[in-house]
């Protein structure tokens, strides 16, 4: 079954290469979404597939590439619109 979660992921998470971080391991996971840059310096990641890949999605996420340093994840259940085609960093 097929979910999706909204995260935004705060601390020191721009200018990292987090983006490509997320994407790689989302590719890798099989997920479907997208992860960008916010003005407020926090990075939005939007993710569809198993609950159980985005589980390990979000493990990844909250450990980060080693020269980021994450603060905090705001994570958010949504129901899975299936919208989105592959991976992409926006």
């Amino acid at each position: 079954m097929n979910v999706a979660v909204h995260i935004a992921v705060r601390g020191l998470v721009q200018g990292v290469g987090f983006r490509y971080y997320v994407a790689r391991h989302a590719a890798q996971l099989n997920l479907r979404g997208y992860v960008k840059n916010l003005y407020n310096g926090d990075v939005e990641i939007v993710a569809e597939g198993d609950r159980g890949s985005i589980e390990m999605l979000i493990k990844e996420v909250k450990g980060g590439p080693r020269s980021a340093q994450v603060s905090d994840c705001l994570i958010e259940w949504v129901n899975s619109d299936n919208s989105f085609k592959g991976f992409e960093i926006r």
